[in-house]
């Protein structure tokens, strides 16, 4: 009698949700560009140590310490295992010296306590998920403290009209879709859940590689807090607009005039 033949595993479940999310929604590079330049723009002299708050993998760390001998950087997030794969992904093809110029830490980040850094990264809006003015503002409060004197901490942030609404954006990539799903929102509190999942070409789906529960802050309100919460300056870094495409041309520069696009992304630099 002949075997059953096995069946051949589906693109989607043998796909590393970690790997995709790095391809689709990261860019260290550019990231770090921004921040840097900014960095001593502001303070006169060269960014080093950085803290990745929220950090998961924490390849924008692993990034970092791999641009100077002088470069250092601490990651810290909740998550045992998506620190587990940071490390044999990308501490793994570090060498020794570089190696030992980063550390993961696993703690939250209301309660860690480390060394002064440069600057603090709160990425991909990560901080999002604090959804009340009182645990926010203890966020920025406790990012504040772990600043030198001349730090500062760098988020990002996103809206416009379409943040409001419940929908689905893919983007094609060489050998997945990545797809962004708004799936609901209340604007009486402004929560939404939002969630990633990676469509393949042969047909199968990795659906909720991640889910979020956030509050969509408004610009107006997260400088409010961060001044609440110390910092003596809170500025917006707005994109500017390509002259031939009219789409954005990926420079962000302090502005305290935004256009009324369907969809923004936009930086926030709070100095200490």
């Amino acid at each position: 009698m002949a075997k059953a033949k096995k069946s051949r595993r589906t693109m989607a479940e043998q796909a590393d949700r970690h790997a995709l999310y790095e391809a689709s929604v990261q860019d260290p590079e550019s990231e770090m560009e921004f921040v840097s330049e900014t960095f001593e723009t502001l303070t006169g002299r060269p960014l080093k140590v950085i803290r990745e708050d929220f950090c998961g993998t924490a390849n924008t760390s692993a990034y970092w310490v791999g641009q100077g001998e002088d470069h250092r950087a601490i990651g810290v997030d909740l998550d045992r295992p998506t620190l587990d794969w940071g490390r044999a992904r990308h501490l793994a093809r570090l060498d020794d010296a570089q190696r030992a110029r980063i550390e993961l830490v696993e703690a939250d980040v209301l309660e860690v306590d480390t060394p002064p850094v440069d600057a603090v990264l709160a990425m991909n809006f990560s901080y999002y998920l604090f959804t009340t003015r009182e645990r926010l503002r203890t966020y920025f409060e406790r990012a504040r403290a772990a600043l030198t004197d001349d730090g500062i901490l760098f988020l990002d942030a996103f809206g416009g009209y379409e943040a409001h609404q419940e929908l689905e954006e893919r983007t094609e990539h060489d050998e997945f879709t990545y797809v962004w799903d708004q799936a609901a929102f209340n604007p009486i509190d402004q929560h939404m859940t939002c969630r990633i999942h990676f469509e393949f070409p042969d047909g199968s789906e990795l659906h909720d590689a991640f889910v979020y529960h956030w509050r969509l802050w408004t610009l107006p309100e997260v400088r409010e807090l961060l001044l609440e919460a110390g910092f003596s300056s809170a500025e917006v870094y707005w994109e500017g607009t390509d002259e031939e495409t009219g789409e954005g041309d990926g420079i962000y520069t302090a502005s305290e005039q935004g256009d009324a696009d369907a969809g923004w992304i936009a930086y926030l630099v709070a100095r200490r």
